[in-house]
């Protein structure tokens, strides 16, 4: 989007160099990118930075941010993520978690419960889904483990390219590794998540694609039940990255939840 100014930082937060793209002014969102890690800049992104302060951090060991080497949980991520904004004095902010940032912000939101002013999860991993299962990482090919995120394969293309980079590749399997490490035994969700949630207060919305084949639709309504206040978004036609498949549907979803002030 034209007009828009993203600047590139490194914050320490609990010891730990984060990489940090910025852009907008106004409320702050916070974003949480995928399991996949993130593109310096998507639509998405742009379209909540005409409203508001977007921050999104690459979480460590994805994408540009240093791997701690002692991590060992999801929950570490969180409590990391909640150092970040300790340091940049950001109070009640909007969070909007996609996928495995989903999960992130959800524990977030759990450990601060007044400490936020909006929850946003976007196909969100964390929660055992009732059925189905979450796609394992392990057993699909990079590719196809993205792929797998597209209800349309030609929106891939044109994210990734049909045939992505050597750099994407690797930067793929970076991410897989460290999704190993911490979110290998129960893979991708808490056991204790579920019964912390009960104690947000912060007005949630949760979103799913209709054709989401990496975490099953039944995940999103065990959110809404554990949640005191949220709601439910189907976004038709539409797989579990909503984010880069409709990313203006996803935009006006956030914008009109939030608010434009």
């Amino acid at each position: 989007m034209a007009g828009v100014n993203w600047t590139d930082s490194t914050i320490e937060a609990g010891g730990t160099k984060l990489h940090l793209k910025r852009a907008g002014k106004g409320r702050a969102v916070v974003v949480l990118h995928h399991e996949t890690g993130t593109l310096d800049r998507l639509p998405f992104y742009d379209a909540l930075a005409a409203h508001y302060d977007v921050l999104v951090p690459h979480h460590p060991g994805y994408s540009r941010s240093e791997r701690p080497t002692w991590m060992r949980s999801v929950r570490d991520i969180a409590v990391i993520h909640r150092g970040l904004l300790s340091e940049l004095k950001i109070k009640d902010a909007a969070l909007v978690g996609l996928g495995f940032g989903g999960w992130i912000a959800a524990e977030m939101a759990s450990m601060a419960p007044a400490d936020l002013s909006h929850l946003v999860l976007v196909g969100a991993m964390g929660i055992k889904p009732p059925e189905g299962d979450i796609l394992d990482l392990a057993i699909t090919g990079y590719v196809d483990y993205a792929r797998a995120g597209f209800h349309d394969q030609k929106v891939f293309d044109r994210v990734y390219g049909a045939e992505p980079s050597i750099d994407q590749l690797e930067m793929w399997d970076v991410c897989r590794e460290m999704s190993f490490r911490i979110a290998w035994k129960p893979y991708m969700y808490s056991q204790t998540l579920p019964h912390l949630l009960g104690a947000v207060r912060a007005p949630a919305l949760v979103v799913w694609g209709d054709d989401d084949k990496v975490v099953p639709q039944s995940a999103a309504k065990r959110y809404v039940e554990a949640l005191p206040n949220a709601n439910l978004e189907i976004v038709k036609a539409c797989g579990h990255c909503v984010d880069m498949e409709q990313p203006e549907a996803l935009a006006k979803l956030v914008t009109n939840f939030i608010g434009r002030e």
